[in-house]
């Protein structure tokens, strides 16, 4: 599968989906987010990808936000249709994924691109990163769950801060806020990232995705996460993970997880 605006690689379990467009520091453009949902739905697909890291190319931005010369002369029906197909098509999509999705912030993450970030199950930073959502100055809101998002991340308060001021924070902020988990220089920012996934690797695929789906539901309206832990919980006894990994336990040796 082929990409204009992306570059997708994969390397002994891991997959790394690098936005490319440094001509636009990386926005995110229809095109872009509908390539984004393809190579996503590549990776989660791909029974040897265990885990997914996504970042920008180049030195400057993750993601600058999003294209605004395609929506700026949009309806109100438009800018509906526009949020929710977004939703739909990468950003709740990225959040729901069974397989581990890290952003790797390499830069500017602002808009979209911060809404991208925070889609992921978690983020990394480099100490050149800058993260905001800039929306209120265009006389909008972040309409891919912005709202949502950060302040279940960095409380309702700080979130409320940061988009009516439209200002950015930098990564020693956006670490002190739990914004992102760890900041690293920008040359060993993918390293370190790629460390962590090696770590997530070692463990059961099939007691993350269930992981995964048990903290989501805390998060979502209707939804009972203790009763999606209990019941998770007992799938995993199911498993050939499970069989593996207590048998590697009793055994006094390392599990080597079939992912089943």
């Amino acid at each position: 599968m082929s990409y204009s605006n992306l570059l997708y690689k994969t390397n002994d379990g891991l997959a790394t989906i690098t936005i490319n467009r440094p001509k636009k520091l990386n926005a995110l453009n229809q095109e872009t987010i509908a390539e984004l949902h393809k190579a996503f739905k590549k990776a989660d697909d791909d029974d040897a990808v265990k885990v997914i890291i996504v970042t920008g190319s180049g030195e400057k931005a993750f993601v600058a936000g999003a294209d605004i010369s395609e929506f700026a002369d949009y309806s109100v029906s438009q800018g509906q249709e526009l949020s929710a197909k977004g939703h739909a098509t990468l950003f709740d999509f990225v959040e729901h994924l069974s397989t581990p999705v890290i952003a790797a912030v390499n830069g500017f993450a602002l808009g979209g691109g911060l809404e991208l970030a925070m889609a992921a199950h978690f983020r990394t930073a480099s100490d050149t990163a800058k993260m905001g959502l800039p929306e209120v100055s265009l006389g909008v809101i972040p309409g891919y769950g912005g709202t949502q998002r950060l302040p279940e991340l960095v409380g309702k308060g700080r979130a409320m801060e940061m988009i009516m001021t439209a200002g950015m924070i930098d990564a020693t902020q956006a670490l002190q806020y739990g914004l992102v988990n760890h900041v690293t220089e920008l040359g060993e920012l993918m390293e370190f990232t790629e460390k962590i996934a090696r770590k997530i690797m070692k463990n059961s695929s099939v007691a993350i995705a269930s992981a995964i789906n048990a903290i989501n539901a805390g998060f979502e309206e209707g939804e009972n996460g203790y009763e999606t832990e209990i019941t998770e919980f007992g799938k995993c006894f199911g498993t050939a993970d499970f069989k593996e990994g207590t048998s590697a336990f009793l055994e006094k040796r390392k599990a080597n997880f079939p992912g089943q």
